[in-house]
């Protein structure tokens, strides 16, 4: 230092120094993603990048604006749904900005802007549908969020691209309910479906009663069939039909002397009729 000073370099290499300081503060370097918005004594100049750029410093002023898409998770916000269901339900955004002038001229924070708007658009769009409606019908209301986030930012200059609802959280009482409620209705279908298997079921078994009565050996063939069926099975029931004309006739012999009585005069008068009624007539 005394040497510099002796020698009278100190000043020259002092203002070397900065020379080459200011120098290497006007050049700045913006990665492709990335865009400066330059303000000239505090009006807007220009937008600027990426690559190597100029900023003059004191006079200009440079503002960097990420252009990526930004992944944004809105806070669980409790709704009541259209039929009072209390739900907390959190979802998720995706946006990126698309003129970094209008994202810092035209709003102080745009992250937050854009954070506070999508809090506010879920809970009211939200709060139109039932409860079957958010847990059924997830994409249209992802559409229809996305819809008004993007047009209410189109004037921030950002681009929202998509919406997601992720949970819908109820409480123990309403999961309850619900579940009685798919349970009524897994009933209700299983009582149907059996009532109109039972109607099938007769339908058929008259169809094939009136082919059967069609021809009197059909029903005999029935009767074998199902002996076969039953005798390929290990039981001990046996079942062979008889004739009803035989079990008439063992019925007759079992039956008390009185009424055989009545039934051999009954028939002995018949017989009589019978011969009269033959009988040639002078």
């Amino acid at each position: 230092m005394e040497i510099l000073i002796n020698t009278g370099m100190l000043m020259p290499i002092t203002i070397i120094s900065l020379v080459l300081l200011f120098a290497f503060s006007l050049f700045r370097v913006l990665r492709e993603y990335e865009r400066g918005v330059i303000f000239f004594l505090g009006r807007f100049e220009k937008v600027k990048g990426p690559g190597l750029i100029i900023v003059i410093p004191i006079i200009q002023q440079m503002v960097r604006v990420d252009l990526r898409t930004v992944v944004m998770d809105v806070p669980s916000q409790d709704v009541i749904s259209r039929d009072n269901v209390s739900v907390r339900v959190n979802a998720v955004i995706y946006f990126r900005v698309t003129d970094p002038q209008k994202a810092i001229i035209n709003v102080e924070n745009f992250l937050q802007a854009t954070s506070q708007l999508a809090q506010t658009t879920l809970r009211s769009v939200l709060g139109q549908h039932e409860l079957d409606e958010m847990l059924a019908n997830r994409d249209m209301l992802n559409t229809d969020i996305q819809a008004i986030l993007d047009a209410r930012t189109d004037g921030w200059g950002i681009k929202v691209s998509n919406v997601e609802i992720k949970h819908v959280d109820l409480n123990e009482n309403m999961i309850r309910a619900i579940a009685r409620q798919a349970e009524a209705e897994r009933t209700r279908r299983a009582k149907v479906i059996h009532a109109s298997g039972e109607m099938e079921a007769s339908t058929k078994l008259v169809e094939a009663a009136s082919k059967l009565a069609l021809e009197p050996n059909a029903i005999l063939l029935r009767y074998l069939q199902t002996l076969t069926e039953i005798a390929g099975e290990k039981n001990s029931t046996i079942l062979f039909p008889l004739p009803m004309e035989l079990m008439k006739g063992i019925f007759n012999q079992n039956a008390p002397p009185e009424q055989k009585s009545t039934q051999h005069e009954s028939q002995q008068g018949s017989e009589k009729g019978s011969e009269q009624d033959k009988a040639p007539t002078s």
